[in-house]
């Protein structure tokens, strides 16, 4: 798999995108109020009605509910890239627009905005960087770190980069659980958020158990956000974690290198894309986060400069999984099975 040299040995082709990538990624760096709204409406809207027929449906069949269920999960997917926006400050001009869309995008994900949002800035700053993992991504440890962790970290470590964990409780654990809390260390606004997206959840969740009871209730949310939850977390996982991902310490990280060969490629079918809101373009969301997820395809191809990386296929994305440590000297994620 062909990849770009963004080491310290940087080619030409490096220096050019190095030198002209702030200027490239400006044309795109503003929000169209219509389409921001149109995508408001086709996300949210379809979302919240098929959540109300799985609901409907339920009275029926737990089996006809399903289907409805999973598709709404989908939907779910797309309200929390416009979440995700809002967040960068990328949705709307206004930031008043952002906040105001961000807390209610972020009830309906069940995830606090400021509080996300300051977790999810400290990914970007850190991104690729040693020496400053652990911020808003999937722990990821060096062969050097597992070979010297005591048994019960290297099982514990394991366990936590298993598919079904990762991908099967991990989901359930972020949003049902995690979320729920505020952070050590997190700033006066960000625990607000926290507060109150709890006292939303517990009003609507309170007035399900009321009304649909208790059961009926688990039936849908359970499998709601089970499926949203794992096709969030898969995204978020193959964005950084492939082989040839790009990591340095902190003294030798370059940020445009982090962005190009730190970041993922990650096309897919059409209806996917529109569902996952372009994150597959995820190396220039992390050149530019300020551009909206509608305008990522138009800058990949309009910008040869931007189309300098390898594409990460869906085959090599569930092989994927297979990687679970660096290695620093060969300058790669490898398996287990290497160490």
């Amino acid at each position: 798999m062909r990849k770009l040299s963004l080491g310290p040995s940087s080619s030409s082709r490096f220096d050019e995108v190095k030198r002209n990538w702030r200027q490239i990624v400006a044309t795109y760096q503003h929000s169209d109020l219509k389409r921001s709204v149109w995508q408001l409406a086709n996300s949210v809207t379809p979302y919240l009605a098929l959540w109300y027929l799985a609901y409907r449906l339920l009275a029926v069949s737990f089996w006809f509910a399903l289907p409805v269920t999973l598709l709404a999960a989908g939907f779910m997917v797309s309200v929390f890239i416009i979440f995700h926006d809002c967040g960068h400050g990328s949705f709307f001009h206004s930031n008043a627009a952002n906040s105001v869309v961000g807390y209610i995008t972020g009830i309906l994900t069940l995830t606090p905005y400021d509080d996300w949002r300051a977790e999810h800035a400290k990914h970007h700053a850190t991104a690729g960087d040693l020496d400053q993992r652990g911020a808003g991504d999937v722990w990821t440890m060096t062969v050097k770190e597992y070979q010297q962790a005591p048994f019960w970290g290297r099982v514990g470590y394991r366990l936590y980069r298993n598919p079904f964990v990762l991908l099967g409780v991990a989901p359930l654990y972020v949003f049902l659980i995690k979320q729920r809390f505020t952070r050590r260390g997190s700033s006066a606004r960000a625990r607000m958020s926290v507060h109150l997206t709890n006292l939303a959840l517990l009003a609507i969740f309170g007035a399900l158990f009321a009304t649909v009871g208790v059961k009926a209730t688990l039936l849908v949310e359970l499998p709601l956000l089970a499926a949203a939850g794992a096709a969030g977390i898969w995204l978020f996982y193959v964005q950084h974690q492939f082989e040839g991902v790009y990591w340095a310490r902190r003294d030798a990280r370059d940020f445009v290198a982090a962005a190009m060969e730190g970041s993922s490629l990650y096309p897919l079918p059409r209806v996917l894309q529109w569902f996952s809101g372009n994150i597959g373009f995820h190396h220039i969301h992390h050149l530019a986060p300020r551009i909206p997820n509608y305008r990522l395809p138009k800058a990949y191809r309009e910008q040869p400069l931007l189309q300098r990386v390898d594409r990460l296929t869906l085959l090599a994305s569930l092989r994927s999984l297979r990687l679970r440590l660096y290695d620093e000297d060969a300058r790669r994620l490898v398996g287990f099975r290497e160490v």
